[in-house]
């Protein structure tokens, strides 16, 4: 039965192959920047040392070799290469593969059978019900899956399919391995790229850890006749910065609003600044930003700074006084501010304690000296009887029980010695002094 799925796609016209194409690695040694997994104690280097290889996922951003490094694997192993795409497969076309897969493993070549390396490309693309359909023919051997992905596999993926195939993490290129990518197209070309230093450089960072993007980069400036090597600027004019890879309702949207979170939490303004740029650049909606900056201050900085609360809303109000960019910059402001603040998340520990034993103890009833009496009934019940009107009470503090009968009275809300919460420990303890005295007396 012919394959329809690992035909070579012709050249049109029989043009020159592009040239990711042509440099594409012919061995995993040759592969650039996914040290890590194939090394020899790596994940994938140790399977190939070992003789064998399980179903996996590759997991990275786009142009970091996926496709390559799953090509290489079935030339490694001796196994069929067959690839098909996510997108463009549907159930008819699944069925065919694993038939193919199936005579090809029974049909016998030099006394032993072939299998086949099945790679799908965005895998995550499949429902859940057509990831399922892959698991019989993992199991009794018909294909090794090798699944392709730039988003989490722990979201997109089911849990019987990850079971059955290990998570690799290909990582995106640094600036050094695209230079080596560079440097291996300018020996294919034959001739070095007409640019000056700070523009090669300019020209690896629009590629953004993206292989394929850094090949085509160069295959349009080697294209231009120059009569001399271009400046950053020069090449900034004639080349479009790549836009950031960023999904507002994918993983990238929280990896970076976690970092930008804990940026603040760890008081550094730069980078708080930088991840919010980020965002922003990426299209984010800067009133979910607002929000979460928001949010930052009541959890990270409390009551050590009162104050930053009132300037995330203030900067949120200037933001929708004045709108997209120019509002941005008060959001910025109360970042900045929040990084500097003093950090306390004493009353987001003691507000979930409290949740928390709210949940355990909920039909507990308030002590009757506190309960409302406004029915003569209620009074004969003794609702409000014994209450101490603070205000009446010697230093304002009557140092009466608030919790329920019966219930050990808890210590939730610890200030530390940080901020205006050095003011707020100090009036606790000497409330707490104040209790333990009208309870001896």
């Amino acid at each position: 039965m012919a394959d329809l799925f690992d035909m070579p796609s012709p050249q049109p016209d029989g043009g020159p192959r592009p040239l990711a194409d042509r440099l594409r690695p012919r061995s995993l040694s040759e592969v650039i920047g996914q040290d890590k997994v194939l090394s020899r104690d790596g994940p994938l280097g140790a399977m190939l040392a070992a003789g064998s290889l399980s179903s996996l996922v590759l997991w990275g951003p786009p142009g970091v070799g996926k496709t390559t490094i799953a090509r290489l694997l079935a030339d490694e192993t001796d196994l069929h290469f067959v690839q098909i795409s996510a997108i463009f497969t549907g159930v008819p076309d699944l069925r065919k593969v694993f038939e193919a897969a199936r005579l090809r493993r029974q049909n016998l070549r030099d006394g032993k059978t072939r299998g086949t390396l099945l790679f799908v490309d965005e895998i995550h693309r499949f429902n859940k019900a057509q990831q399922d359909g892959f698991l019989p023919h993992m199991e009794d051997g018909t294909i090794i899956l090798v699944g392709a992905t730039t988003e989490n596999p722990s979201f997109e993926l089911n849990a019987a399919l990850l079971s059955r195939a290990q998570v690799i993490v290909l990582e995106r290129l640094s600036l050094a391995d695209l230079e080596r990518l560079a440097q291996r197209a300018e020996q294919d070309l034959g001739q070095a790229l007409p640019l000056k230093g700070e523009a090669r450089e300019a020209m690896l960072e629009m590629a953004d850890g993206d292989g394929r993007a850094v090949l085509n980069l160069i295959e349009q400036v080697s294209a231009w006749k120059l009569d001399s090597p271009l400046t950053r600027d020069q090449l900034a004019q004639r080349l479009m910065r790549r836009a950031a890879k960023y999904d507002r309702s994918g993983d990238e949207h929280y990896n970076l609003i976690s970092a930008l979170h804990k940026s603040v939490r760890g008081s550094d303004p730069d980078a708080a600044l930088y991840w919010f740029a980020r965002m922003l650049e990426g299209g984010e909606d800067p009133r979910f930003l607002a929000r979460r900056i928001t949010r930052m201050a009541v959890e990270d900085i409390g009551l050590a700074d009162p104050q930053a609360e009132a300037v995330c809303l203030d900067g949120w109000q200037t933001y929708e006084r004045l709108g997209s960019p120019e509002g941005e910059l008060a959001l910025a402001q109360a970042l900045v501010y929040l990084a500097l603040a003093p950090k306390s998340n004493a009353v987001y520990v003691a507000y979930k304690a409290a949740r928390a034993a709210a949940r355990e103890t909920g039909s507990l009833m308030p002590p009757k000296h506190i309960l409302n009496a406004p029915t003569k009934m209620m009074r004969e019940q003794g609702y409000g009887s014994g209450y101490a009107y603070d205000h009446e009470a010697e230093d304002g503090f009557s140092g009466q029980n608030y919790f329920p009968e019966g219930m050990k009275r808890p210590l939730w809300y610890l200030p530390p010695e940080r901020g205006f919460e050095r003011e707020l420990k100090k009036r606790l303890d000497y409330f707490a002094k104040l209790r333990a005295k009208r309870q001896e007396g």
